[in-house]
């Protein structure tokens, strides 16, 4: 009998307080997470929790809308553990410890005779497992949010864990400090100014753990994002979705001004400093607490 569990993660802000939820019916689902990490973070862990709650299980099919997590288990692995657990430009991968973790949990399944099976479902498409999975995950994050610790689930054996001690909400610096902070200097657990987080938001969607991963990066887009590119072509939300990829060089943000439009709109004004600087300014709305990038527009500088 094959099992079927759709496995989600998030994070509020990127880094910021993080969740992750795996769902296969309402007597089987968990929940956790952490007070500060990444989506790929809470995605990774949401599947590492999954196959650790079913061991024994033959078959199970787990449902994923991160092609990141995907790619990751089912196709970058066995590269990255030849090279040292190093990428293919020599840089190490990122969250190694999680990759392990599910390395060995893969390869544990594997000689018990056992079966993962991996599928790609779109994200907010509404696709009912993938929908519960989702909503545990940003139930946890918010959960994390506001200090408390989320409700762990019934887990698959209808034993309820609880993925992170208390101790961790208690003291959030430390668990912090215990975390690479790709944003030095910002307190993620203070009531942080709206334009220093739009300006954060910004920053990630140039980072490669973000680009990376598709559903990481339209988690900040707006419904009805469009962007005019530095090279005069006209995006949809879809069609970069399709095609974001890490950039080819580092690309750094200058802030130029910030504008405040009204109490939930903010627009930035900044150069991109890099092999092809460019002037952009892009338009942030906030919608149920959380702010989303609405359009964005680039002019290549002479």
């Amino acid at each position: 009998m094959t099992i079927t569990a759709a496995a989600d993660g998030s994070s509020l802000g990127n880094p910021g307080p993080t969740g992750w939820g795996w769902y296969v019916d309402e007597q089987r689902w968990a929940a956790g997470g952490r007070p500060t990490g990444t989506n790929n973070i809470g995605e990774l862990s949401a599947v590492l929790d999954l196959l650790q709650q079913t061991r024994g299980v033959e078959a199970l099919h787990v449902l994923c809308d991160s092609k990141y997590v995907i790619d990751s288990i089912t196709k970058w692995m066995p590269g990255w553990k030849r090279k040292g657990w190093k990428k293919a430009d020599g840089k190490p991968v990122m969250n190694v410890d999680l990759m392990q973790e599910l390395d060995a949990l893969m390869a544990e399944r594997r000689a018990a005779g056992g079966r993962v099976t991996f599928e790609w479902v779109k994200g907010h498409a509404g696709h009912p497992l993938n929908e519960a999975a989702d909503r545990l995950a940003n139930g946890a994050a918010a959960a994390y949010q506001r200090g408390l610790v989320p409700d762990a689930g019934p887990g698959f054996g209808g034993v309820t864990r609880a993925a992170t001690p208390a101790a961790a909400v208690a003291e959030p610096a430390a668990a912090a400090a215990a975390s690479p902070d790709l944003f030095d200097g910002l307190d993620l657990f203070a009531d942080e100014p709206a334009e220093a987080e739009v300006v954060r938001l910004e920053r990630s969607l140039l980072t490669d753990e973000v680009r990376a991963d598709p559903a990481a990066v339209a988690a900040l887009l707006h419904p009805e994002w469009e962007e005019i590119g530095a090279s005069g072509r006209r995006w949809s939300r879809d069609e970069l979705l399709a095609e974001i990829a890490p950039l080819p060089s580092r690309v750094d943000l200058e802030l130029l001004a910030t504008h405040e439009l009204s109490p939930d709109a903010r627009l930035l004004v900044w150069r991109s400093v890099g092999e092809a600087p460019a002037l952009r300014s892009s338009l942030w709305v906030r919608a149920g607490g959380r702010w989303r990038q609405r359009f964005h527009q680039g002019t290549r500088e002479a």
